[in-house]
């Protein structure tokens, strides 16, 4: 995939998932994040935690074709993907708690990295690495759906 059709598939997913509604107003705390005038709801929030998770994913894919930082086109792209994670990061711990918000961008990210390296770089896991994995997703399914830690 050439690095600017992946620009805009990464700049559109950022402008849906950041896209928030005006003139929401409210005295007490609610479900959704304020930042002016503008309302993040919980899944604008998790939209940018996505997004932080792809473009790491992403980046670390260029890492391995980067040939340690020898070719300039993958080196470029993983920088850009690597700063676009972490400010998606950033935006998704206006609201979830860092611990958590790790954990998910962690977890799935060594998922989803380990699932492209099967895809992109014909790499094979053995069945305890599977069975790994698989523990990994348990706990980021635990954490979200009975922590009291994330809101929902």
């Amino acid at each position: 995939m050439e690095a600017r059709r992946l620009f805009h598939i990464v700049e559109g997913a950022a402008r849906f998932a950041l896209g928030a509604r005006e003139g929401h107003e409210c005295d007490g705390p609610c479900a959704a994040h304020h930042l002016g005038k503008t309302v993040m709801s919980m899944s604008t929030i998790y939209g940018a935690l996505g997004i932080a998770i792809l473009l790491e994913v992403i980046g670390t894919s260029m890492l391995q074709q980067s040939q340690q930082f020898t070719r300039l086109v993958p080196t470029v792209i993983m920088g850009l993907c690597y700063a676009g994670a972490f400010y998606f990061l950033s935006v998704s711990l206006k609201v979830i708690p860092i611990g958590v918000a790790y954990a998910i961008w962690s977890g799935l990210g060594v998922v989803l990295i380990s699932l492209a390296g099967v895809v992109l770089f014909r790499q094979t896991l053995d069945l305890a690495a599977v069975i790994g994995l698989g523990f990994i997703v348990v706990g980021v399914v635990i954490v979200n759906l009975f922590s009291k830690s994330v809101g929902h």
